[in-house]
C-alpha cells in the first residue's frame, strides 16, 4: 500500500527484534501498522546463545511475521567476533522458526539506549535504576525503529 508519499509500505506484520550479546538478548516487540517499537525483555544467553525453550516460548506467543537482528559492526564498518555471534544467532533463528530474518545495522543502538533511559529516569519516567538487561532491551527497540523507518533497506 503507498502512503503519502507515493512509497511502498510493507503489509501489516508483526515484528520481533533481537540485540545479541554474550550474556543477554535483549528483545523488543512492534507492528507495522502503528510503527512503534516496545521492549519486551530480555533472555540469558551464553556467549550469544540462548536456551532455544526460552525462544521457542518468545515465538509461540507472539508469532511474529518477521525477525529482526541487530548486526554489531565496529565504528569503522568492520565486522568483529560479535558481529558472527549475532550472524550465526540470525541463522539460527531462520532454520529453525523458518520466518524472515532481515539483520540491521545496530551501531551505536546500546549508548542510545541507555541515554534514553537515564533521561527517562531523570524525568521522573523511570523510577527505579537502569539494569544492563533495561538497555539490551531498548536497543532491540531502536534496531527495531531504524527497520521500521526504512524496511526496504533491509531487504
Amino acid at each position: 500500500m503507498p502512503d503519502r508519499q507515493g512509497a511502498r509500505r510493507p503489509a501489516a506484520a508483526l515484528l520481533l527484534a533481537f540485540d545479541v550479546g554474550t550474556r543477554r538478548i535483549g528483545i523488543a516487540h512492534g507492528d507495522t501498522v502503528s510503527g512503534a517499537a516496545a521492549p519486551e525483555g530480555h533472555l540469558p544467553a551464553t556467549d550469544g546463545v540462548p536456551r532455544w525453550e526460552d525462544v521457542d516460548d518468545l515465538l509461540e506467543r507472539w508469532r511474529p511475521d518477521r525477525l529482526i537482528v541487530g548486526l554489531p559492526y565496529n565504528v569503522d564498518g568492520s565486522e568483529s567476533p560479535q558481529t558472527r555471534v549475532a550472524r550465526a544467532f540470525a541463522a539460527t533463528l531462520a532454520t529453525r522458526y523458518r520466518v524472515p530474518v532481515t539483520l540491521v545495522d545496530e551501531r551505536y543502538s546500546s549508548l542510545e539506549a541507555g541515554e534514553r533511559l537515564r533521561e527517562s529516569r531523570r524525568q521522573g519516567l523511570k523510577r527505579r535504576r537502569v539494569s544492563r538487561g533495561d538497555v539490551d532491551a531498548a536497543a532491540a527497540c531502536i534496531i527495531l525503529e531504524r527497520w521500521l523507518a526504512n524496511p526496504h533497506q533491509f531487504c
